[in-house]
């Protein structure tokens, strides 16, 4: 199991491993997933298009679409395992010795540079959720009409994987003494998810004109 990883289990194993007791699957897992899926969406709309006459004006727009949501498929896909490795790291430095003043000053400084690593890791999927539903307004009246529901669902997959990211960023960042990274962190984040709800409400209302 550990050498496939999270992201290779069937869909029942990743099920009943997020419904266990262990802590890892967790929600920042199950939003790099949503992720995932939001733009393997994506791309199928754009498969769905992409060869057919009636679409000839903006395939190649399209195709660049398919691309971009491929990569980004790609890229959510490693952060299922990426955010699991990155809270297990972060349990790890909580059981380092402290039996000295030293093992505590080394054990806290492990400590915040594991938390640190651990609010990258959601940040950069929650930056790459934005972008799912970034493609997904993109697509709209590009694509296949007919699938027009399934830019829906992806905006809407984008935009809970970007909400459930950014909460695990948050929560790091509460732990963090150092207020320099925090204020960088924090304003990344917030670029991430400015206007993105509008962007994945303009998606559905757009699907359903």
């Amino acid at each position: 199991m550990a050498e496939q990883g999270l992201a290779g289990l069937s869909i029942d194993e990743f099920l009943r491993r997020l419904a266990s007791g262990d802590p890892t699957p967790g929600g920042g897992s199950a939003s790099a997933l949503g992720g995932a899926l939001g733009a393997a969406l994506v791309s199928m709309v754009c498969n769905l298009t992409i060869g057919r006459e009636r679409y000839a004006a903006t395939e190649a727009e399209v195709t660049a679409i398919r691309e971009q949501a491929g990569t980004l498929m790609d890229r959510l896909r490693r952060g299922i395992d990426e955010d699991a490795a990155a809270y297990d790291g972060v349990m790890r430095t909580y059981r380092l010795p402290r039996g000295s003043d030293e093992e505590k000053a080394a054990r806290t400084a492990a400590i915040q540079q594991a938390t640190y690593e651990a609010a990258l890791v959601p940040l950069a999927l929650a930056e790459a959720a934005a972008q799912v539903i970034e493609l997904a307004e993109r697509g709209l009246g590009k694509t296949n009409p007919n699938a027009a529901s399934d830019l829906s669902v992806a905006a809407l997959l984008g935009l809970a994987a970007l909400d459930g990211a950014a909460a695990n960023v948050e929560i790091n960042l509460a732990s963090l003494h150092d207020e320099r990274r925090k204020a960088e962190l924090a304003d990344r984040l917030a670029a991430a998810g400015a206007g993105r709800r509008e962007q994945a409400a303009r998606v559905v209302e757009g699907a359903r004109a």
